[in-house]
């Protein structure tokens, strides 16, 4: 059966070894279901309910993904998103988590029709590279900003906006000593050194006394608070244009870089470079997003940390069917999960804001009219606590600076028309 499934043999793999991919996969990627209840619930959405969403939202998305497009492609609610969700479409903006959840759907839903009637290659390939650059690593800054006022080593200051926390703290100490620990073992190579550097630090508060014991295993918690809470249609009014097309680009930049990027570690790729069912992968994470709005977390997506079974030889969708089983198997640990302070959770942030402020290096820096709009948009995700205003502020600065340097021919009709509409944006819906 699991040969006329997933085609074992034909990819040059056996059960064996998709087991062992889909473990490792697993391994690097279950910090997500500490750190995504941790920072969703800060919008008062219930731990519980958002624990169990999260992992079933994974499950589901790593199951579509390998029984549909058969590829080791492992899907969870993504790092970054999150965070723009709780902290700028709800902290700042003060929509409720509910309309939320309804801009996670619709983003989902019209990602799903740009992969049926196959538009999406022509939005990928029109938007410029350096501002995808731009928006990876202005997505990290904004982790990064997240991770040290969690950890208490930033704090507001009524002069200088920001300033330095109590760095003899005992959550500022451990909130370094997890940094360290995960990239001293992320150096060495050793499998799931987010998941035990967050564990690691937990420990050590609950040796402290800081945290309290609450057991192991319990029965999960209820879906009831976030099942089908989505508010779509508080989402359709002008206000959340911007905040549905964040969600919809990040989440098609994300996907589609983690697909080409795992399919090349792979050797997946075609004769010319291309994903053979692309279109499946893609229908795949859209509709995971769309049922992660349904059961209560923010965008589902595809996780670069799949490379690391693909490493370890997955081939084939059995890699994120044992994933997906996992992440069931996880409903179990809820006690544990909810235990875990944020200053264990924020190095894990960190760490993932160095990965992703990586993409700096390839951003054609002689070239002022490429470099230029990616420092704009990475700046003003994190000064303005915005993701979506960092995509806006970036296209409008690409286009007008292109424009006035007489590069016309640079400038894609969609950058022009998504320029034109971030403009009116600023101009009529901001100032109302």
């Amino acid at each position: 059966m699991l040969e006329r499934l997933f085609k074992l043999q034909a990819h040059g793999t056996n059960v064996r070894t998709e087991l062992v991919a889909g473990i490792t996969t697993f391994l690097t990627m279950a910090y997500i279901i500490v750190v995504n209840p941790d920072i969703l619930s800060s919008t008062g959405m219930d731990f519980g309910a958002v624990f169990v969403a999260t992992c079933l939202a994974a499950a589901i998305g790593s199951l579509i993904m390998g029984l549909l497009a058969n590829y080791p492609i492992a899907l969870a609610p993504g790092m970054g998103l999150n965070a723009f969700f709780s902290f700028t479409v709800v902290g700042s903006l003060g929509y409720s988590w509910e309309i939320a959840l309804g801009a996670v759907f619709l983003s989902g839903f019209i990602f799903l029709l740009l992969s049926i009637f196959k538009v999406r290659e022509w939005i990928i390939n029109s938007i410029p590279m350096s501002l995808r650059f731009g928006i990876s690593a202005g997505i990290g800054f904004f982790l990064a900003l997240i991770a040290l006022k969690n950890a208490g080593i930033v704090v507001d200051h009524p002069a200088t906006l920001v300033g330095l926390g109590d760095l003899k703290s005992a959550e500022s100490l451990l909130f370094f000593g997890g940094f360290v620990l995960i990239c001293a073992l992320s150096f060495r190579r050793i499998t799931g050194s987010v998941m035990i550097g967050i564990i690691s630090i937990t420990v050590i508060a609950m040796m402290l006394g800081m945290v309290e014991y609450k057991g192991f295993f319990a029965a999960p918690p209820s879906l009831a608070p976030t099942f089908m809470q989505m508010d779509i249609a508080g989402a359709l009014n002008l206000g959340m244009i911007s905040i549905v097309f964040a969600f919809l680009f990040v989440d098609l930049f994300d996907t589609s870089g983690t697909l080409i990027g795992a399919a090349h570690r792979g050797g997946l790729l075609d004769k010319d470079g291309k994903l053979p069912r692309l279109g499946k992968a893609l229908m795949s994470d859209s509709v995971a997003t769309m049922s992660g709005a349904a059961l209560g977390t923010s965008t589902t997506t595809s996780y670069i940390e799949s490379t690391a079974g693909i490493s370890a030889g997955g081939r084939t969708g059995l890699t994120a069917v044992v994933v997906a089983v996992l992440f069931l198997a996880c409903l179990l640990l809820s006690p544990i999960a909810s235990i875990i302070p944020s200053y264990a959770t924020a190095p894990a942030l960190l760490y993932v804001a160095v990965l992703m402020a990586s993409g700096l290096k390839l951003i054609d820096w002689d070239d002022i009219t490429e470099a230029a709009p990616a420092v704009v948009t990475a700046l003003m995700m994190p000064l303005t606590f915005s993701i979506a205003n960092g995509i806006a502020m970036g296209f409008v600065t690409y286009a007008v600076i292109k424009a006035l340097s007489g590069r016309w021919s640079d400038l894609s009709p969609s950058v022009m028309v998504i320029s034109a509409v971030f403009i009116l944006k600023f101009i009529f819906l901001d100032a109302a």
